[in-house]
């Protein structure tokens, strides 16, 4: 069935703001609403805001694979919503198309909605490719769609994103939307316009680019003994475990990194939400952002390489973990 752009469309202020508008349209007070952990760390954020419950499923490590059965048992007679975002931050994961089955079917035998974080639709690697779920059988009618202009063109300052939705959902996301912010301004959503019509070949470059700077990253964090057993296949993140020998945590690398090095990343920890005594390797994970210039990446890779050459760092933090 076609969209129409005229009902079933909403332009908000990025896709934080559509996605939260959606949040506020589709949950009331008690419902459930599942995720997938590791999570972007704003969508519990918004299902708090709402009064919702965000429940989480556990993507099984080092794959992030989708394990169906504990997807399944985690419905109840209270789920709403289920959450999906792909490409997902922070691994990197591509949804495959029998997980977003599994998903989708779930979805339609429990008659929720699926609201998605789209953002990273165009940034894949390696011949993979996105599908968005309410492109399948039954989903289109109880999908909210979110994404944004930032990621693809990169103008995250911009925030012009956009929610698609069944008219009626898509009603309630505009009522919301325009009582938090009014509008999104109206000359980017001009340029907007002119963005979206881009030729095929930018697109192609697009994938290109960030294809060599993901292989950038991973190849110099493992040379410098990160643990690479999944390579992203979208995003703009690479989710690298520290060296099986370090035994500092995430928090206490990335406080090194950055006090040491002058790089920053983000530590795993923040995205993983459930059960720690269950997920024992939450604080082994660190997020790196590969949407930088090759100058950048140079200095970053030069400046880490440096900081993990034990020998010259006698009071580091690192060498003192190794050594205890």
């Amino acid at each position: 069935m076609p969209i129409s752009t005229s009902t079933d469309v909403v332009i908000c202020c990025g896709q934080s703001e559509a996605f939260a508008a959606a949040i506020f349209a589709a949950i009331n007070q008690g419902d459930e609403v599942l995720l997938f952990d590791p999570a972007y760390e704003t969508y519990e954020s918004c299902i708090a805001l709402a009064g919702g419950i965000p429940v989480y499923v556990p993507l099984d490590p080092p794959y992030w694979t989708l394990n169906v059965d504990k997807l399944m048992k985690s419905f109840t007679s209270r789920t709403k919503a289920v959450v999906l975002n792909s490409p997902h931050n922070p691994t990197g994961k591509v949804f495959s198309k029998e997980e977003l089955q599994a998903i989708a079917g779930a979805c339609c035998k429990m008659d929720c909605f699926a609201i998605t974080d789209e953002v990273y639709e165009y940034i894949t690697f390696d011949m993979q490719k996105h599908i968005s779920i309410a492109t399948l059988p039954g989903m289109q009618e109880r999908t909210v769609i979110t994404s944004s202009l930032s990621k693809t063109f990169s103008v995250t300052g911009w925030r012009i994103g956009w929610a698609c939705a069944p008219a009626s959902i898509a009603s309630a996301i505009r009522s919301i939307h325009v009582k938090i912010t009014d509008s999104a301004p109206a000359p980017f959503q001009e340029a907007a316009v002119t963005a979206l019509q881009s030729p095929p070949a930018y697109f192609k470059f697009l994938k290109a680019e960030y294809e060599a700077k993901r292989d950038f990253v991973v190849q110099m964090l493992s040379s410098l003994g990160f643990q690479i057993r999944f390579k992203p296949q979208g995003s703009v993140f690479v989710f690298a475990e520290l060296p099986e020998n370090w035994l500092l945590s995430d928090l206490e690398f990335v406080t090194e990194l950055i006090e040491n090095a002058g790089v920053a990343a983000v530590p795993g920890c923040g995205f993983f939400h459930a059960d720690p005594n269950v997920q024992e390797y939450r604080n082994r994970y660190v997020r790196f952002a590969f949407c930088k210039s090759e100058a950048t990446l140079n200095a970053a890779a030069q400046k880490m390489g440096e900081l993990c050459k034990l020998q010259r760092m006698p009071g580091s933090l690192i060498r003192k973990k190794i050594l205890e």
